[in-house]
Parts: structure tokens; sequence; C-alpha cells
């Protein structure tokens, strides 16, 4: 599953649409949709999708043997 594909998923799991989504990270449905399309996401974008979906965002390398950095 791609980011965009997760973001769409985190949609449906809170119950918003994408155009309400955009409005509460500050931009347009428009500018998402085409991140969307792209998968473009910074780490402070998804960071900040987390926030609006009302949960976090956790980024980490998980190596072979479990370790996570």
């Amino acid at each position: 599953m791609n980011i965009s594909e997760q973001i769409r998923a985190l949609c449906i799991r809170v119950n918003i649409s994408m155009a309400e989504l955009a409005r509460r990270v500050g931009t347009t449905p428009q500018n998402l949709n085409g991140k969307m399309k792209r998968g473009s996401f910074t780490i402070t974008d998804l960071e900040e999708i987390a926030k609006a979906a009302g949960g976090s965002f956790e980024r980490k390398f998980i190596l072979e043997n479990g370790e996570k950095i």
C-alpha cells in the first residue's frame, strides 16, 4: 500500500472526505489531489495530515533483527 492509499484509508477510517482533510491541513482539494497523484508528501505533510485526522505519524527504520531506528 503506497502513501496515497494509506491516506485514503485514513480518511475512510476517521470518516472525513479528502476535501475536509485538505481544509483541515490548510490547502485546497486540488493541491491535495495533486500530491495524492504524485505521492509527493514530505514528513511534515504526513505529520499534519495525521494531526488533522486526530492521530500522529511515526517514522522509523526497522532492521532485520527488529531494532528500530
